[in-house]
């Protein structure tokens, strides 16, 4: 530690990348916490607070000269981006897509449902005349493959995203065949359709 101490630059280092590792997990423990992951929110909340105390209680007292306060402040600002980029490659929890198509020969619901998501629509009145809306569930790994998916079918439809706080019964508790859901390409899909369009 007296090395770092001693060294101008390895001490701005050293301040840039604990404070890194603290907003990570203190990003990391709010977004689990929102979402309802107490148990996980827990454990990042143990190490947020470890690396607080033994990291950053050591350079706090380095914080009298400009370089170290901009490698804090940088140290910050990187360390929420970080843990905003984890928390969307862990993907946690579902999205519940919403769309509305004017295409009813498509036979949207029934493609989907044959993709693996759990879909249910209803038709409902616009300016314009009747529409099928769909409500789908997915877990979020799967949500641009969805929408990707919705627009190759009907590259018309207006699909809105949002997050359930809660999810009880019918086809949604049981699950989602995700591994349906992972097998198919995107790509695939127009041909697909337009193969079941000939038959």
């Amino acid at each position: 530690m007296s090395l770092i101490m001693s060294n101008p630059w390895l001490m701005i280092l050293a301040i840039f990348v604990i404070n890194v590792a603290y907003v990570t997990c203190l990003t990391m423990r709010t977004i689990l916490t929102l979402k309802g992951y107490r148990y996980m929110a827990a454990l990042v909340s143990f190490l947020e607070v470890l690396v607080y105390v033994v990291g950053l209680g050591l350079v706090m007292s380095s914080l009298d000269q400009i370089q170290n306060i901009i490698a804090y402040a940088l140290g910050f600002s990187v360390g929420i981006i970080v843990g905003m980029k984890i928390e969307e490659k862990l993907a946690l929890g579902y999205t519940v897509i919403n769309v509305t198509s004017a295409e009813h020969e498509l036979d949207l619901p029934r493609q989907l449902r044959d993709l693996g998501y759990g879909v249910t629509h209803y038709t409902a009145y616009g300016r314009d005349g009747a529409r099928i809306v769909m409500q789908i569930l997915t877990p979020r790994k799967f949500e641009t493959k969805l929408i990707e998916t919705v627009k190759q079918i009907d590259v018309k439809a207006f699909v809105i995203a949002y997050e359930p706080r809660t999810i009880h019964g019918g086809f949604w508790a049981r699950g989602v065949r995700s591994r349906k859901i992972k097998q198919y390409d995107t790509g695939e899909v127009e041909s697909i359709y337009e193969e079941t369009t000939k038959i």
